[in-house]
């Protein structure tokens, strides 16, 4: 059995997963039976698409009630650093080769719950600006070797 990752979410994209996983389960699961039990009335299931869409329709719900339900138990809901630190949940503008640029630092479902591109802490650049300060310069490595620097030049919490 694999171990399960905690996943870092701000209490806004909890919120708007678990209100997804609701949808799924309730509504969305009743109306995909009730295309699957029109269809089957249709006769002929072996040649019948109506019937063969819903249910593939059903069994990718059915993958996203399970990936909702591991990901909201291993929710951890962060608070966001004070204005002006870096860390998870805080909304980043930095200046990367002469342009600025706007993300929120945090796991990508926090992309649930924004219109900002998200930042993994994980990933180089987030890691080398995670903990910076406003007015910090840090540099990081790229894939391909490089050394690269940025500037943050705001840190907020996202909320």
């Amino acid at each position: 059995m694999t171990e399960e990752k905690t996943i870092l979410l701000t209490q806004e994209a909890y919120d708007t997963l678990k209100a997804e996983l609701a949808h799924r389960e309730g509504e969305y699961r009743d109306e995909i039976t009730e295309r699957i039990a029109t269809a089957r009335a249709e006769g002929d299931l072996s040649e019948n698409g109506g019937y063969q869409a819903a249910r593939e329709e059903q069994s990718k719900n059915e993958g996203r009630i399970n990936e909702l339900t591991v990901k909201l138990r291993n929710a951890k809901i962060v608070e966001a650093p004070k204005a002006g630190t870096v860390g998870n949940g805080s909304l980043v503008t930095i200046e990367l080769a002469g342009s600025e640029m706007t993300y929120v630092l945090g796991a990508r479902d926090i992309a649930v719950a924004t219109h900002y591109d998200v930042l993994s802490p994980e990933s180089p650049i987030g890691a080398a600006i995670l903990g910076a300060k406003t007015g910090d310069t840090v540099s990081y490595k790229a894939p391909n070797g490089r050394e690269i620097s940025v500037t943050i030049k705001d840190a907020k919490p996202l909320n």
